[in-house]
């Protein structure tokens, strides 16, 4: 999983609201689409710019934000 940075705002009922992220150094604008939780922590899918769909995972252990491929590869939205 690659560690990345992540500006994101967290509302009262839980949910976050994803706005950049970091990647090589710089932020891009992502679109953000579903959420969940489970044992490995809060997953928020994102659209990076290109329509790259990716996942982050934020670990519940170290509060870290992790950049997981998507199954099948990062895909792109059409």
């Amino acid at each position: 999983m690659e560690s990345v940075g992540v500006d994101c705002r967290f509302g009262q009922d839980g949910l976050v609201q994803v706005k950049q992220v970091q990647m090589n150094g710089r932020w891009l604008p992502v679109g953000q689409g579903r959420q969940w939780v489970d044992e490995n922590g809060r997953h928020v899918l994102i659209m990076l710019p290109g329509s790259e769909v990716r996942e982050l995972v934020l670990q519940p252990g170290t509060l870290r934000w992790g950049l997981v491929p998507v199954r099948g590869g990062g895909v792109t939205a059409v």
